[in-house]
């Protein structure tokens, strides 16, 4: 892709910030981490302003309530929200990211109409019920079974790690609904109601003190077969296109996070005196070489999936596996940086650090990346 921004783009820019400029002093101050209701309000908030202002959903296709916008113009607008210091997407990372651009690719006319609307408005929060607790790693293994009873399936189960279970509306539910096929084929994906009868969520403590996950606990809860994306027992392939968005675009945003946080570090090791080791001005300068690589792979993988119908391709694992590590280091320097200072959760990293530890296995492991890396990229045989 061409890297220089075109007319256009600069035009775009310029709006974009102009706007960010104006609108960004009038937010309220951030909710409290723990206040799960009032950061659900918060982000649904954020997200109206966007919508009102154009720029929800800003490169989803157009049928599915998008803008079409250019992989330029999407990283664009990463840039410049993160840069200026916007709200992340917080608890409607679900339904952005992952939820809504596989309605959008594998839904009928029906479910976009339905589903994807609330989630641009910000109206509605989406978790994700894939994990379970014997099935980590090897997502195909779940057990949560779902059989059809009339127009409904019936399911019973559990999940865990289901991100911001407490707060959401809507989940994307893994189900098995055929016990007697092979572990990948008798998977269906649904869209499963979190106030339905039968739904029980236990929120997990994080090691940083935070809830963002949660315990789901499924009593022959219903769910209409309309909310089943794809065919029965294909929810394997519809789950490789979430996958394929969580690992492909949706750190993207994290990418340009990360090389503000390094401008941060460098500016803190000038003012301690930690600036005067080399080791350290050596792995800070690695780390922004790093950073910078994984941003032009983040602008790769944009534009692929833009040629390819908006769906990743698997080269969001090469992605995913480097930045995860990459992540990890970087806050492992900042506690060097910080020294002393770095067991305080009030210092600015310190709870990053520790939520970072969780990026090697959330999306799927670093194992498993290298398997989809040395499988479906480099066509190496399957290990045995």
């Amino acid at each position: 892709m061409e890297l220089a921004d075109s007319p256009e783009e600069e035009e775009f820019r310029a709006r974009l910030r102009r706007w960010l400029a104006e609108v960004l002093p009038t937010l309220p101050p951030s909710p409290s981490p723990a206040d799960w209701p009032a950061r659900r309000a918060f982000d649904l908030g954020w997200q109206r302003m966007l919508y009102d202002a154009g720029y929800a959903g800003l490169h989803w296709p157009v049928d599915a309530g998008g803008r079409g916008a250019t992989p330029a113009q999407h990283l664009i607008f990463l840039e410049e929200t993160e840069k200026a210091g916007a709200p992340y997407v917080g608890a409607n990372f679900v339904g952005l990211l992952h939820a809504g651009p596989t309605i959008a690719a594998e839904g009928t006319p029906g479910q976009r109409e339905r589903w994807l609307p609330p989630v641009l408005r910000g109206e509605e929060i989406w978790c994700q019920g894939f994990s379970e607790p014997e099935a980590g790693s090897y997502l195909a293994s779940l057990r949560t079974r779902a059989w059809r009873d009339g127009e409904a399936y019936v399911v019973s189960g559990s999940k865990i790690w289901t991100s911001h279970a407490e707060v959401a509306d809507w989940c994307e539910l893994l189900v098995r609904t055929d016990p007697e096929a092979p572990s990948h084929k008798g998977i269906t994906w649904l869209a499963m109601p979190m106030d339905a009868p039968g739904v029980t969520v236990r929120p997990l403590r994080t090691l940083a003190g935070s809830t963002e996950f949660a315990e789901v606990f499924l009593d022959e809860v219903r769910v209409p077969v309309g909310n089943r994306i794809g065919a029965e027992n294909d929810g394997w392939r519809v789950t490789m296109v979430t996958l394929s968005f969580e690992r492909g675009t949706a750190f993207a945003g994290e990418v340009v996070a990360c090389r503000r946080v390094l401008g941060e570090l460098a500016r803190e090791a000038q003012g301690n005196g930690r600036w005067d080791d080399a080791s350290l001005r050596r792995r800070l300068g690695r780390l922004n070489a790093e950073f910078r690589a994984l941003w032009r792979l983040t602008q790769w993988n944009v534009s692929e999936a833009r040629g390819s119908g908006a769906v990743p391709g698997p080269a969001g694992s090469v992605f995913k596996l480097r930045y995860s590590h990459a992540r990890q280091e970087l806050f492992d320097t900042a506690a060097e940086v910080l020294g002393a200072d770095s067991l305080d959760l009030g210092r600015p990293w310190t709870l990053d650090r520790l939520s970072s530890l969780s990026y090697t296995i959330a999306a799927g492991t670093s194992q498993i990346q290298q398997n989809i890396v040395a499988e479906r990229i480099l066509g190496l045989p399957k290990g045995r």
